[in-house]
Parts: C-alpha cells; structure tokens; sequence
C-alpha cells in the first residue's frame, strides 16, 4: 500500500509517498480501507516538530479517518468487511491516517451515517471531537446561555457553532466578513467581524470557547460573566493566569482531544438528523499532502481540508 512519511522534522516538502506493506488487524482491531482523511492544524506541527508527540521520525502524521473496514480481527463484532466507518484514531500515539489502508480499534470508530459523504466523515472526527468534549463535556453548555466561539469559521469553529445552536444557546461567531453567509447558514445568532469590530462589545457571554489564545484569551476572559466558563483550545498559550480567573470569579477549562466512540457517535447523530453539517474546503489526492499542510498553515482556512488516496 502507498503511505505519506517522512523520514526529518522540516516542512511540508518532507512528506514524501512510499510503499509498504499492508498491515493485519490483532484483537479487537479492524483493518479500514481509506477513502478520505482529515487534515488538522496538529498533523503540521507534529510534523514541523513544533509539537513532539511521536518522537524521532520516521513516522506518519494523521488521525482522521473515512472508509471501508476491508478485514476484522478476533474479538470484533461490532464491525464487519464492508462497513462505512470513521474516526479518529490512537491520539496522542500514530494514528498513521495518511496510507491508503490504516488499522483502527474498534473502541475508536462508529459506522458512517448514510447522509454524510466520505469527505464529509473524515472531516468531522478530530474537529467535531474538540468542539464537543469542550462545550458539552467541559463547558457543559445551557438552553438560552450565550456562547461566543472564536474563529468560528474554522474546522472546529463551524462545528462548535452547530454543536452550540443543537444545545439550546444563543451564538456569537467571530470570523471576517466574507466568511459571515456561512455561518449564518448555520445558524450563527450574532456575528463579529474581527477586522472591523471590538468581540468584547457582544458581551457579556455565559462560555467563550477560544480557538485562538494569546491576546484574545484575556479579552475574552473579561466578557464572561461570574460562574461563566472560558474554554481555551490552545493550552500552550491561553492569554490568561490563575490569578486573573479568580479575580474574575469564572471558571477555566482547557480542551485536550481525546479519541471517544459514544462521543463520536453523538456527532454523528447530529449529522444524521440534519443539524451538523462538515463543510469541506477542499479535496486533494493523498500525493498532494504537502500542498494541504501549505493551505492548513495560512490558517484561513473555511471548514475542513481533506485529502482522498
């Protein structure tokens, strides 16, 4: 099978296409044959070797998945060849999504719902799973609160919004202008124009969920209300301290993905039901992969990249 490696830390043009052998799936395992992968801003700093979660190369980059279970191991019948599936998988360990065919455990997949297509599901894990463990599990979100989401737009950004509006909350997205017919599509309450407008003048907010730290955490800080929740998504800079949480009598949880099926399968039932949709930016052949991290990088990216073998 053919597989994206690399074999130094450097940037994008390291990955390069190989081939190797196809792997058997062990207990409780099921082989996936790939029909679409998500790109995520971590695939590029694990590459870059600004985030060393899989040591020293030579390894594989990705996590999100979209396919076909091809062969299941001993002890899985949850799943069966012929399966729509996706996922993400192993996080913070090699999920080696970006191969052709890749081995899941069964604890980290769910079957694909007929409405979403397979660029659709391999954009929808590693996104959907942030937005949801941080507004439903750490925020804990309420019917009528006021929800502000930060780069909303984004991978994450677009579905938190969704995942905000299905719980009952009156949202606030920050995006440019030209990104404002989108979320309003998707149900987006009240938008700010952050080349233009002051985010802090649409509070104050019960939780705001920030997708971009630094700066913007302190502000965004200042805008919830006492008992309200600061979720921050970027934990190596979220703008704000100890201190300054107490003195504002509000409550700080910071976001650290992690691989859920029941979690997963409530997205998806969302989707199913028509109340969250992945929107996919761009497609691009597994070959290309450099050229995604490239588009991931500006950071201006609308919804989800998502590369097909």
């Amino acid at each position: 099978m053919r597989v994206i490696t690399q074999h130094t830390i450097g940037g994008p043009s390291v990955l390069e296409m190989i081939e190797v052998d196809r792997p058997e799936p062990g207990y409780g395992q099921v082989l996936i044959k790939t029909r679409a992968i998500g790109v995520n801003p971590v695939d590029g700093h694990v590459r870059s070797g600004e985030l060393a979660m899989l040591g020293e190369p030579p390894f594989t980059v990705g996590w999100d998945i979209a396919g076909t279970v091809e062969a299941a191991g001993p002890g899985v019948s949850a799943f069966a060849p012929g399966d729509e599936v996706l996922g993400m998988l192993a996080l913070p360990g090699a999920g080696n999504t970006y191969a052709e065919y890749v081995l899941a455990s069964v604890n980290e997949i769910v079957h694909k719902p007929a409405g979403l297509t397979m660029e659709q599901a391999a954009g929808l894990p590693m996104a959907g799973l942030t937005a949801w463990q941080s507004l439903v599990g750490l925020a804990r979100i309420q019917p009528g609160q006021r929800v502000l989401v930060h780069r909303a737009a984004g991978g994450v950004g677009h579905l938190a919004v969704q995942i905000a509006k299905a719980r009952g909350a009156h949202v606030i997205g920050t995006a440019s202008a030209a990104k404002h017919h989108l979320l309003r599509r998707l149900g987006v309450d009240q938008l700010v124009d952050y080349r233009s407008q002051d985010f802090t003048e649409a509070g104050p907010v019960d939780v705001v969920f920030d997708l971009l730290g630094g700066e913007y955490g302190e502000r965004s800080a200042r805008i919830v209300t006492p008992g309200g929740v600061l979720v921050s998504a970027y934990p190596q800079d979220t703008g704000v301290t100890p201190e300054l949480i107490a003195e504002l009598g509000i409550r700080h949880a910071i976001t650290i993905v992690g691989p859920s099926a029941p979690d997963l399968a409530q997205l998806v039932a969302l989707a199913a039901a028509g109340r969250l949709t992945v929107h996919v930016d761009q497609v691009l052949p597994l070959a290309e992969a450099a050229k995604a991290h490239e588009i991931v990088a500006t950071g201006t990216v609308t919804g989800k990249i998502v590369l097909m073998p």
